[in-house]
């Protein structure tokens, strides 16, 4: 079965150099820094897929997601990366994506350097049940204002905010 904490996840510093490959479970367990990567993806219409995280998340369970990704494995790269977890959240292959910034976000124990790339993607998804409970399209306007009343992942409600600007 598997077991997404024992993922080997990049460790990286403040800097974003990298120092070590650790499990996830040792990444998360004792607050480091490490790699993600964030892909916004956006519809025809100018929509974004806003999805709900289950509640076995191992950081922000249950919480709204305004972007699909996760942390980047040891030996891969940002974009690797954002293919990968494109394909096993969303069911999405063989998009363009386009690069935006790199950020680093801290809150709490959740230390990320992160790389923000967005595509455009109409549907339909085929959700990953273990990591998406549900999804759909809605205007950044309407998103910026759940999220006023609903609990969002900060780190992509935030990226959000620079990149919808």
């Amino acid at each position: 079965m598997y077991n997404p904490g024992e993922e080997i996840v990049q460790i990286v510093d403040r800097d974003n150099r990298e120092i070590e490959a650790l499990s996830r479970y040792v990444m998360r367990e004792r607050g480091l820094i490490h790699r993600a990567c964030y892909i916004f993806v956006f519809n025809d219409a100018g929509e974004l897929f806003l999805q709900k995280r289950t509640a076995t998340k191992d950081v922000y369970p249950s919480c709204w997601d305004v972007a699909a990704g996760g942390v980047v494995l040891a030996g891969e790269s940002y974009e690797e990366s954002a293919i990968r977890e494109l394909a096993e959240e969303l069911g999405v292959e063989g998009v363009s994506i386009t690069h935006h910034f790199d950020q680093y976000f801290e809150k709490d124990t959740n230390r990320v350097w992160g790389r923000i790339f967005s595509c455009i993607h109409n549907g339909p998804f085929l959700l990953q049940k273990e990591e998406v409970a549900w999804g759909s399209f809605m205007s950044v306007a309407e998103i910026f204002k759940l999220s006023e009343q609903e609990d969002f992942t900060p780190d992509g409600i935030d990226m959000l905010h620079k990149v919808a600007v």
